[in-house]
């Protein structure tokens, strides 16, 4: 008996309503599932652009993702490749990682995230190649992007 490799299941994301957060924030389009402020969660998924990187940026709560479709990139401020996440990866990110830009590999990718924050309104820092801060996300900001 030889093993048999599982049938590979395709991710059909046609039934959600992908938004732009704006030209500020090109090559990837979200979708909030939740937003809870009492109990300082954000739930939503993200697709990205093939071979794009989005904005520079930290991550100021605790963040869980899950690659649902594609190769997940991660870079350094100077666009050299930090990390690349296959479907199906888990990570358990804290509070306190470095800031990076993140983008699609070469057909894009979708990314599940789960935010838990623990206390302050900001999710993101938007940052500059100086780490200078330009702006930042909280709640109302994810709130907003619902449907």
């Amino acid at each position: 008996m030889g093993s048999q490799q599982p049938t590979p299941v395709l991710f059909d994301d046609r039934n959600i309503n992908w938004k732009s957060l704006g030209p500020d924030f090109p090559h990837f389009s979200a979708a909030v599932f939740e937003v809870d402020e009492k109990k300082r969660t954000v739930e939503f998924i993200v697709k990205f652009d093939p071979n794009e990187k989005i904005i520079y940026h930290r991550h100021l709560a605790p963040t869980r993702t899950f690659v649902v479709q594609g190769e997940h990139r991660l870079y350094e401020v100077d666009g050299r490749l930090k990390e690349s996440r296959k479907v199906g990866t888990f990570t358990s990110t804290p509070v306190g990682a470095p800031p990076h830009l993140e983008g699609g590999g070469p057909e894009g990718c979708v990314v599940y995230y789960s935010m838990r924050a623990d206390g302050d309104e900001e999710l993101f820092e938007v940052l500059d190649e100086k780490d200078q801060v330009l702006g930042v996300l909280g709640f109302k900001d994810f709130a907003a992007l619902r449907d």
